[in-house]
């Protein structure tokens, strides 16, 4: 059970030239431009009409943040569909094209190998690309790039590839990761591929990470994140959301917590960096997929609230100026804008609020424009990748509400088009900085003042593996004036396995909390038998003058003391936890290190301190709980055997709100695990697999509602294509799975309920089916 209708995701499939070419710039009309000067008149809205406009018609319906103006960067024949992109060292643009995806409401011809990465160039380096390569064809659905060591990453479900580049062409293939995309429907697979600072590349929708040594690719557990899109700030520190979500975040860096299978959620991991969800589109938006529900849409038939929140990006340009640090820009496909949030730092908690109430950074009026995916770039701008279709929910659940809105105002063509757009201040001239082959220079773009470009920098060092660049490096990290220079310096050290325990060392007594925080994000990469004494003498001191930012690292750092010495790993946890009694992410960052440990902790930590109300006690209380719900689970492989539609159909659509475990993911869906309303009467099962549910629900006594959850979850039934069959099957898979054991569900119950109910387009509400 999912909440994906909820979700009229971005991954949306056009038609693709085929072929090499070079486009006329006279039809690309450089100088259009749309600004907050743009004036959309206050006409009533005519709801049966959504015309296809060119990109000069849409730039004209478009209301920008006042100071800023959009242009158009590419659009259709040059690039259609876009979804992801990269830019190179000489500013080109590596973009993923998503043919395949929804090419009608049935959703046909989805597995016809017609994807594509393709290479856009500005020629002339007049801002607008002009020229195209296709660099992949042939692939089905792909929807992630990554730049590493002379290659390319390629994300093409279910497959993780990674190809050589050789004059910009493929070179050798090789297979990474054949489980890259395990699970989910179109809309709910792993994307992103962020090659973070840390080294690491890491997924939204995924709990994997990815980093190359030598030939070998390391896979490793990490932090489930997400569902499209993933960004960093200049400390490395993660943001994503889901489709309901404004903005997720992490407030500590990514490596950590994240080694204990029986803790469900670690604090300071998927937190709220900005609660609000309320948007403010700029025309009625009557289609999404529960236009019809109350409160969905407003009185003047505008959607209220996030319902496909995007590809996020905390914007690291030097174009906007000092008011837009650690900003967050968040696109919104279904409502046709782009919203900015503004964040700040509390110590280590990152969070913050939308900008403005009652308007957008960037709004338009064309129900087509789609931007899914938002990105810093050598220039400092601000790019915009817009799908430009009609329909951008995935069929699986497409309600028939959403099927009428779409015939109604002939959305499904043409799909041929793409455009790729850039923000910036008004009378700016943004240039591109290109990205050198000397050490030197590279070293000296470490400390520039675009985000992308230290990025770059620090990635081309490493993958060229600039030995001669070393010394600079180390002065960079000790140098006082820029801490930035100083983080990526330590950064680059780390990929190129130059940074010494001495450094780090060193580092950990800066009395600037970010080179602290760097410092220690990176005592795993040195620590080592000689070493770690040394850092656990360090750590203790640290908690011992109450450093309070960094307790929470100290925390998760103690799993990097015990592989060497148990005992100074446990002391280190306790004196955490008298130091600071109340902490829960502290308390969680000792227990994300106690897999199979926790009771006897919990026990030792009462013996210590057994008048205190400890956070750790009511954390590890949470934990076992969790574990006590996950013991006596049943083979999940039998169960397969037994279910095997059941189980692909769980995978596909269920698991993703509702956990692998059965008992819930947060934010998104309340526990299957021992719920009454999987084990009860099996019609009201039936009824919401196939209609879906809104509002509040209790399960076991507790009412889980929005925020905790996603407020609805769609049904599977409007799908005329899924076979009663696959239904029973996987309600009787839940029925049997984990701790749950009550009777199957047999393919006539399906079929006959289904038949009384046809013709409902409504969820149920909890109230309906009590009634039953």
């Amino acid at each position: 059970m999912n909440k994906s209708f909820r979700y009229p995701l971005l991954i949306l499939g056009i038609s693709c030239t085929l072929f090499y070419c070079k486009t006329n710039k006279s039809s690309v009309n450089q100088q259009i431009t749309a600004s907050n000067n743009t004036e959309v008149k206050a006409e009533k809205p005519d709801l049966s009409k959504s015309p296809f406009l060119s990109p000069q018609q849409s730039m004209a319906r478009m209301q920008l943040e006042p100071g800023f103006e959009v242009k158009l960067v590419a659009s259709e024949p040059l690039v259609s569909t876009p979804v992801a992109m990269l830019f190179d060292d000489k500013a080109r643009m590596w973009v993923i094209e998503m043919t395949g995806y929804m090419p009608d409401s049935l959703g046909t011809g989805e597995d016809i190998p017609n994807g594509k990465v393709v290479i856009l160039d500005d020629k002339n380096k007049d801002g607008v690309y002009d020229d195209r390569k296709v660099f992949l064809d042939s692939l089905v659905l792909p929807r992630a790039i990554c730049f590493i060591d002379g290659g390319l990453l390629v994300a093409e479900p279910t497959n993780l590839w990674f190809f050589e580049i050789k004059n910009d062409k493929p070179g050798k293939k090789v297979l990474v990761d054949d489980k890259y995309t395990v699970g989910g429907n179109v809309e709910h697979q792993p994307n992103g591929l962020l090659r973070a600072m840390d080294n690491w590349i890491y997924n939204a929708k995924s709990d994997k990470r990815y980093r190359k040594q030598g030939n070998k690719w390391l896979i490793e557990h990490t932090h489930f994140r997400g569902q499209w899109g993933i960004t960093q700030d200049n400390y490395g520190r993660l943001y994503y959301n889901n489709n309901s979500q404004n903005l997720l975040g992490d407030y500590f860096s990514p490596g950590f917590g994240a080694t204990n299978g029986n803790q469900r959620g670690v604090a300071g991991f998927n937190e709220k960096s900005v609660a609000n969800n309320k948007v403010y589109p700029l025309r009625p938006t009557p289609g999404v997929n529960r236009g019809y529900m109350k409160d969905v849409l407003d009185d003047s038939l505008r959607l209220n609230n996030f319902t496909a929140a995007a590809g996020p990006v905390i914007y690291r340009g030097d174009l906007f100026g000092k008011d837009y640090n650690l900003n967050a820009f968040v696109p919104e496909p279904s409502a046709n804008l782009i919203k900015r949030n503004i964040l700040t730092e509390n110590g280590y908690i990152t969070k913050g609020d939308i900008a403005y109430k009652g308007r957008e950074f960037l709004a338009s009026t064309d129900e087509r424009f789609r931007p899914v995916t938002l990105y810093n770039a050598p220039d400092g701008a601000l790019y915009v990748l817009d799908m430009y279709r009609g329909i951008i929910q995935h069929k699986t659940y497409l309600t028939p509400y959403l099927k009428g809105q779409i015939g109604m105002r002939d959305l499904t063509q043409p799909l041929s088009a793409g455009r790729i757009y850039k923000i910036i201040p008004k009378n700016t001239v943004a240039k591109s900085v290109g990205v050198p082959d000397q050490a030197e220079h590279l070293v000296e773009l470490l400390a520039h003042p675009n985000g992308w470009v230290r990025d770059r920098a620090q990635q081309k060092l490493i993958d060229g593996k600039y030995q001669d660049a070393i010394p600079a490096l180390r002065a960079a990290i000790s140098q006082k004036t820029d801490p930035l220079l100083a983080i990526h310096a330590l950064w680059t050290l780390e990929g190129l396995n130059q940074l010494n325990k001495g450094e780090v060392l060193t580092l950990l007594n800066e009395p600037q909390w970010v080179i602290r925080m760097q410092a220690l994000t990176a005592i795993p990469s040195v620590i080592n038998a000689d070493s770690y004494q040394q850092f656990a003498s360090v750590l203790d001191k640290m908690v011992v003058n109450k450093d309070s930012l960094a307790a929470p690292y100290i925390g998760f750092l103690t799993n990097q003391i015990q592989r060497f010495d148990k005992n100074s790993a446990k002391m280190l946890a306790q004196n955490l936890i008298r130091t600071y009694p109340a902490n829960r992410f502290v308390a969680d960052a000792v227990i994300s290190n106690l897999e199979n440990q926790e009771e006897t902790f919990g026990t030792e930590i009462s013996s210590l301190l057994p008048s205190q109300n400890l956070a750790v006690n009511q954390q590890l209380d949470k934990v076992m709980a969790d574990m006590k719900r996950a013991r006596g689970n049943r083979d999940p492989a039998l169960l397969a055997k037994q279910f095997p539609k059941g189980a692909a159909l769980f995978s596909t659509i269920c698991q993703t709100c509702h956990g692998v475990d059965g008992n819930g993911v947060k934010s998104l869906g309340p526990p299957l695990n021992q719920s009454e309303w999987v084990t009860g009467n099996s019609n009201k099962l039936i009824s919401i697999v196939l209609f879906g549910l809104t509002g509040p629900v209790k399960v076991n006594g507790h009412v889980y509602e929005s925020p905790e959850i996603s407020g609805d979850m769609p049904g599977i039934g409007y799908d005329k294509d899924m076979p009663n069959e696959d239904i029973a099957q996987l309600l009787s898979y839940i029925r049997k799975s984990w701790r749950n054991n009550a009777e199957r569900i047999s393919t006539e119950q399906v079929a006959t309920l289904r038949q009384k109910l046809n013709g409902r387009e409504k969820a149920y509400t909890q109230k309906e089916l009590d009634a039953m």
